[in-house]
């Protein structure tokens, strides 16, 4: 499958679809993932979408996606 670069928008879709919510890794330099709503690692801390967007556009990362998973990447 090939991953196809998604918006921010489409990525909240996506995300409430599958109960996920936009996270940093703890104790890391700003990494970006998705992860369960409500916690699904003590090492992820949920953030807002604005914070996320914004550091993705800092990091110059984007959203890819294939078959509903998504995979952040550099652009």
């Amino acid at each position: 499958m090939t991953m196809k670069q998604i918006s921010v928008e489409r990525a909240k879709e996506i995300a409430n679809e599958k109960n996920l919510a936009p996270a940093m890794v703890d104790k890391t330099d700003g990494i970006l993932q998705f992860t369960k709503k409500g916690g699904g690692s003590d090492r992820l801390k949920e953030v807002g979408w604005d914070l996320f967007k914004n550091k993705l556009e800092e990091r110059k990362l984007a959203i890819y996606e294939s078959g509903g998973w998504m995979k952040i990447m550099s652009k």
